[in-house]
Protein backbone atom coordinates (compact mmCIF):
# COMPACT_ATOMS: atom_id res chain seq x y z
CA UNK A 1 0.00 0.00 0.00
CA UNK A 2 1.82 3.39 -1.30
CA UNK A 3 1.45 5.94 1.34
CA UNK A 4 1.58 9.89 1.17
CA UNK A 5 4.86 11.66 0.44
CA UNK A 6 3.81 14.97 1.57
CA UNK A 7 0.23 16.84 1.96
CA UNK A 8 -0.34 20.30 2.45
CA UNK A 9 -4.03 22.39 3.67
CA UNK A 10 -4.96 25.90 2.67
CA UNK A 11 -8.15 27.91 3.34
CA UNK A 12 -9.56 31.07 1.51
CA UNK A 13 -12.08 33.04 1.61
CA UNK A 14 -14.51 32.69 -1.60
CA UNK A 15 -13.23 35.32 -3.14
CA UNK A 16 -11.52 35.54 -6.43
CA UNK A 17 -8.97 37.73 -5.43
CA UNK A 18 -7.54 35.03 -3.52
CA UNK A 19 -6.89 32.99 -6.57
CA UNK A 20 -3.32 34.19 -7.15
CA UNK A 21 -2.54 33.30 -3.54
CA UNK A 22 -4.08 30.05 -4.19
CA UNK A 23 -1.64 29.90 -7.04
CA UNK A 24 1.31 31.00 -5.49
CA UNK A 25 0.71 27.98 -2.47
CA UNK A 26 0.94 25.24 -5.16
CA UNK A 27 3.48 26.89 -6.84
CA UNK A 28 5.51 26.82 -3.80
CA UNK A 29 4.33 23.32 -3.18
CA UNK A 30 5.71 22.16 -6.26
CA UNK A 31 8.97 23.54 -5.94
CA UNK A 32 9.66 22.26 -3.19
CA UNK A 33 8.10 18.34 -4.11
CA UNK A 34 7.15 17.79 -7.29
CA UNK A 35 10.21 19.25 -9.72
CA UNK A 36 12.31 17.37 -7.37
CA UNK A 37 10.48 14.00 -8.06
CA UNK A 38 11.25 14.63 -11.62
CA UNK A 39 7.94 16.02 -12.57
CA UNK A 40 7.72 17.95 -15.43
CA UNK A 41 7.13 21.88 -16.00
CA UNK A 42 4.40 20.72 -18.37
CA UNK A 43 2.75 18.64 -15.93
CA UNK A 44 2.78 21.55 -13.30
CA UNK A 45 1.33 24.01 -15.43
CA UNK A 46 -1.68 21.63 -15.95
CA UNK A 47 -2.34 20.98 -12.64
CA UNK A 48 -2.04 24.69 -11.92
CA UNK A 49 -4.81 25.53 -14.96
CA UNK A 50 -6.79 22.95 -13.13
CA UNK A 51 -6.46 24.10 -9.65
CA UNK A 52 -7.73 27.51 -10.64
CA UNK A 53 -10.03 26.66 -13.07
CA UNK A 54 -11.58 24.30 -9.67
CA UNK A 55 -11.45 27.11 -7.43
CA UNK A 56 -13.13 29.62 -9.38
CA UNK A 57 -15.76 27.28 -10.35
CA UNK A 58 -16.25 27.49 -6.39
CA UNK A 59 -16.15 30.84 -5.80
CA UNK A 60 -18.52 31.55 -8.75
CA UNK A 61 -20.69 28.69 -8.68
CA UNK A 62 -20.92 26.45 -5.88
CA UNK A 63 -21.00 29.86 -3.63
CA UNK A 64 -22.38 32.50 -5.99
CA UNK A 65 -25.34 33.08 -3.15
CA UNK A 66 -23.11 32.80 -0.35
CA UNK A 67 -20.93 35.34 1.78
CA UNK A 68 -17.88 35.98 0.62
CA UNK A 69 -16.62 34.86 3.99
CA UNK A 70 -17.25 31.18 3.35
CA UNK A 71 -14.26 29.09 3.43
CA UNK A 72 -12.78 27.14 0.47
CA UNK A 73 -10.72 24.45 2.13
CA UNK A 74 -7.97 23.34 -0.62
CA UNK A 75 -6.22 19.75 0.39
CA UNK A 76 -2.69 18.67 -1.75
CA UNK A 77 -1.86 15.26 -1.30
CA UNK A 78 1.38 14.11 -2.81
CA UNK A 79 1.60 10.29 -3.44
CA UNK A 80 4.39 8.32 -4.31
CA UNK A 81 2.21 7.69 -7.68
CA UNK A 82 -0.11 10.48 -8.52
CA UNK A 83 -1.10 13.84 -6.61
CA UNK A 84 -4.17 14.70 -5.25
CA UNK A 85 -6.17 18.20 -5.19
CA UNK A 86 -9.15 18.40 -3.20
CA UNK A 87 -11.43 21.42 -3.43
CA UNK A 88 -14.16 21.75 -0.63
CA UNK A 89 -16.96 23.81 -1.17
CA UNK A 90 -20.24 24.54 0.48
CA UNK A 91 -22.85 24.96 -2.34
CA UNK A 92 -25.67 23.06 -3.41
CA UNK A 93 -24.64 19.61 -5.33
CA UNK A 94 -24.74 18.97 -8.77
CA UNK A 95 -23.86 16.32 -11.01
CA UNK A 96 -21.22 17.45 -13.84
CA UNK A 97 -22.09 14.31 -16.09
CA UNK A 98 -24.69 16.06 -16.83
CA UNK A 99 -23.39 18.59 -18.33
CA UNK A 100 -23.28 18.15 -22.07
CA UNK A 101 -20.10 18.17 -23.83
CA UNK A 102 -19.30 21.23 -26.03
CA UNK A 103 -19.39 19.84 -29.80
CA UNK A 104 -16.60 21.02 -31.90
CA UNK A 105 -17.02 24.16 -33.78
CA UNK A 106 -20.47 25.15 -32.00
CA UNK A 107 -21.07 27.42 -28.96
CA UNK A 108 -22.61 26.47 -25.55
CA UNK A 109 -23.46 28.93 -22.29
CA UNK A 110 -21.39 27.20 -19.40
CA UNK A 111 -19.81 23.31 -19.53
CA UNK A 112 -16.11 24.60 -20.56
CA UNK A 113 -14.83 24.02 -17.15
CA UNK A 114 -15.92 20.61 -16.52
CA UNK A 115 -14.41 19.46 -20.13
CA UNK A 116 -11.26 21.43 -19.96
CA UNK A 117 -10.33 19.45 -16.42
CA UNK A 118 -10.89 16.46 -17.74
CA UNK A 119 -8.91 17.38 -20.73
CA UNK A 120 -6.09 18.41 -18.08
CA UNK A 121 -5.76 15.67 -15.49
CA UNK A 122 -5.91 11.64 -15.75
CA UNK A 123 -9.59 11.67 -13.18
CA UNK A 124 -12.11 14.04 -12.34
CA UNK A 125 -14.60 13.65 -9.54
CA UNK A 126 -17.34 16.00 -7.57
CA UNK A 127 -19.18 14.42 -4.96
CA UNK A 128 -21.07 15.09 -1.91
CA UNK A 129 -19.02 14.61 1.46
CA UNK A 130 -20.58 13.14 4.48
CA UNK A 131 -20.58 16.63 6.53
CA UNK A 132 -22.13 18.54 3.40
CA UNK A 133 -19.51 20.04 1.36
CA UNK A 134 -18.80 18.82 -2.02
CA UNK A 135 -15.45 17.69 -2.76
CA UNK A 136 -14.04 18.50 -6.67
CA UNK A 137 -11.27 15.64 -6.70
CA UNK A 138 -8.43 16.38 -9.29
CA UNK A 139 -5.97 13.52 -10.09
CA UNK A 140 -2.91 13.31 -12.24
CA UNK A 141 -0.53 10.45 -12.05
CA UNK A 142 3.18 9.68 -11.97
CA UNK A 143 6.16 10.85 -13.90
CA UNK A 144 4.01 9.98 -18.02
CA UNK A 145 3.78 13.18 -20.02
Amino acid sequence: MLSIVQQDHLTVKSELKYLNQVQQWFEDFCLQNLLKLGWSESQLYRLNLALAEGFTNAVRHAHHALPPETKIDIDLCLWADRLEIKIWDHGKPFNPDAIAEPEPGTLQVGGYGWFLLRRLVDRVAYERGTDGRNCLLIVKYGLAE
